[in-house]
């Protein structure tokens, strides 16, 4: 039953995204650059810059703070031991039928349109950037999860940026006429007092 007494703020929720993400040791610097190496040949002007906001604006949404959070507990909780004796051997060898990892992360993607889903597809074939790192890391790291959520977010800035791009195009512009920030977060209107 839905307790409609308990709110979680989303800056708690934003804050603890980004911290569950830095425990992990991914940055969003990583990320964007996963976003830059698929976007920058098809975007005059695009920088690392733009990938960032992209990424960050991305890490904004509930959807996919929400598959963060449950990703990377789950991932933790593979290394501490503490899932059941099968599911801990399914996540903890990341069981080549198990496509659980997978489908949170593609639940996001969903927001993003058919950009998002088809990249997505291939950062999970093709391991692109940090995701290869993580998808081969040995040793007591689990990051079943974590792999695909980076793709996954990676996809959404993708597909953020490409439908940019032809807003601009349209406009007979490139990147280079927006500044980064224009692509990031919303900032919030500061209460008065």
């Amino acid at each position: 039953m839905h307790n409609k007494s308990v709110r979680v703020h989303s800056d708690e929720v934003a804050k603890a995204t980004h911290d569950a993400l830095l425990r992990r040791h991914v940055k969003i610097e990583d990320i964007a650059e996963i976003v830059y190496t698929m976007q920058s040949p098809y975007n005059e002007g695009l920088t690392i810059e733009h990938c960032i906001q992209s990424v960050e604006r991305v890490l904004n949404k509930r959807e996919v703070q929400h598959a963060v959070l449950v990703g990377i507990e789950l991932d933790e909780l593979a290394e501490k031991k503490l899932l059941s004796p099968t599911l801990q051997k399914i996540v903890e060898s990341d069981e080549g039928l198990f496509g659980v990892d997978e489908t949170l992360a593609l639940g996001s993607v969903f927001t993003y349109g058919s950009i998002a889903v088809t990249t997505f597809g291939h950062l999970d074939k093709q391991k692109i950037g940090i995701i290869e790192k993580l998808d081969t890391k040995a040793g007591e790291s689990v990051n079943t999860f974590l792999d695909d959520l980076v793709g996954s977010i990676a996809a959404c800035a993708a597909s953020r940026l490409a439908h940019r791009m032809r807003d601009l195009e349209e406009d007979g512009e490139t990147f280079a006429a927006i500044p980064p920030k224009a692509l990031g977060p919303k900032q919030k209107k500061k209460k008065e007092i």
